[in-house]
């Protein structure tokens, strides 16, 4: 019974690392995604995201998004806010949106191969 317990013990472990390298994989195309909508402020985004079940901290986002306005592919303004101190909001570039639109591509192929690989002995 211990042995058992172990065995899957490991095994939720490994499927929650893999869970979070899959989120990890995901969340660049998931800012993108948030950001074809309308302009957005980090916690906002982090708020959408939890809506969708899918849990991102700010010290990940915020990376992120400094690298993802250093490769071009957003923008970024200041606006004053009435609840707080202003809040820089985030907008996808000409750039940004060709980019997202190649990711949307990727992101087709491979959940058809995955589908495929799903049902083929089904």
């Amino acid at each position: 019974m211990a042995l058992y317990f172990c065995i899957v013990n490991e095994y939720e472990m490994n499927i929650e690392n893999l869970k979070s390298q899959m989120r990890k994989g995901m969340l660049e195309y998931c800012v993108l995604l948030l950001l074809k909508r309308g302009d957005a402020y980090a916690s906002e985004m982090i708020g959408l995201m939890k809506e969708a079940h899918l849990i991102v901290m700010e010290g990940t986002l915020y990376p992120l998004l400094t690298r993802l306005k250093n490769d071009g592919l957003l923008a970024y303004r200041w606006q004053e806010s009435k609840a707080g101190p202003p809040r820089k909001y985030y907008s996808l570039t000409p750039a940004g949106i060709g980019f997202l639109e190649q990711l949307d591509t990727a992101w087709l192929e491979i959940s058809h191969s995955v589908e495929h690989l799903k049902n083929v002995n089904s």
